[in-house]
């Protein structure tokens, strides 16, 4: 099983980066807190799919990652030169936080998705097991630009909503959703917190996100407790190196939701990060972000209104 899994994700990892892929634009909207009356914040995704492979990725996540990918090993390794550097080379706007601290690799026809995430640089992954059941209905729109049909499916806690076009005969659609006789172009819940719009469709060379052949296989139930687990030890090597103490690494929220890595979950539930806070953080590629004045930045915290609920 795991020969196989490799043998995919090697497939998959040459595919996306040799020859043209396409890149569907989301715009989407997020409730950062279901409770309390916010603001509904505003980022964009993309779905890069090529052949049979597809991957969804924040922009905000390819920019933080392509800056950080821009140092030189040895300035990695230097923790101090490198949080310096990075915050006078990129500056701190343009390291915005995203709602979507992953990246989720699909392969489209027999319909599996993976979902990555990263811990002091190690990346740790699981395969969905849970089948989505859309229910299509007979309402017909058009959408974002194309002629769409209608259909519902409960997914992770929440009643989402789909609008799909036979237009673009892909089977896939943002985050995990995909399945449909065709493109994803809109997607809500039924609690108004998560909306996707596709706003374009550009050609591009390849995509930024590599799978690493060592990435750690996990399971959905497992996640939280295997993530944990590498943050500790990402925590007691990195105290060894520096003799700085432990990183903060936040309080949990549940998978799939809120501002950039955290300590998992609740219960069972796989865990990924929470809302941004001021202060000093710690996101998945192990350099700290700051904020100052009324901008939030940091990269830890509690977890508020997650994507999956459950």
């Amino acid at each position: 099983m795991k020969q196989k899994l490799l043998g995919f994700f090697i497939m998959f990892s040459v595919g996306m980066f040799h020859g043209q892929t396409t890149r569907y634009i989301y715009e989407t909207l997020v409730n950062p807190d279901s409770i309390n009356l916010v603001t509904m914040k505003t980022e964009r995704n993309f779905l890069d799919v090529k052949g049979s492979k597809s991957l969804f990725i924040s922009e905000n996540k390819l920019k933080k990652d392509s800056l950080y990918a821009s140092f030189k090993p040895d300035q990695k390794a230097d923790r101090k030169k490198s949080d310096k550097d990075l915050l006078k080379q990129g500056g701190k706007k343009s390291i915005e936080p995203t709602f979507f601290e992953y990246f989720i690799a699909k392969n489209i026809p027999e319909q599996k998705v993976y979902f990555y995430d990263r811990v002091g640089g190690k990346q740790i992954y699981y395969q969905e097991d849970r089948s989505l059941k859309w229910e299509i209905t007979n309402d017909v729109e058009k959408q974002n630009g194309y002629q769409s049909q209608k259909a519902v499916a409960n997914f992770g806690g929440r009643v989402w909503t789909a609008w799909f076009t036979k237009e673009i005969n892909i089977s896939d659609g943002p985050y995990k959703f995909s399945g449909l006789p065709g493109l994803i172009v809109k997607l809500e819940d039924d609690k108004g917190d998560y909306k996707f719009d596709l706003v374009k469709k550009i050609n591009i060379k390849n995509s930024f996100e590599p799978i690493n052949a060592d990435a750690k296989q996990s399971t959905r139930i497992n996640f939280n407790g295997d993530k944990a687990a590498l943050e500790l030890e990402f925590a007691k090597n990195n105290k060894n190196r520096s003799g700085n103490g432990m990183p903060n690494f936040g309080n949990g929220g549940r998978h799939g939701g809120g501002m950039n890595g955290g300590m998992g979950g609740r219960g069972n539930q796989p865990g990924a990060g929470g809302m941004p806070q001021k202060g000093m953080g710690m996101d998945g590629n192990n350099f700290p972000t700051q904020s100052s004045g009324n901008e939030n930045f940091s990269f830890g915290g509690g977890g508020q209104n997650p994507i999956e609920l459950r």
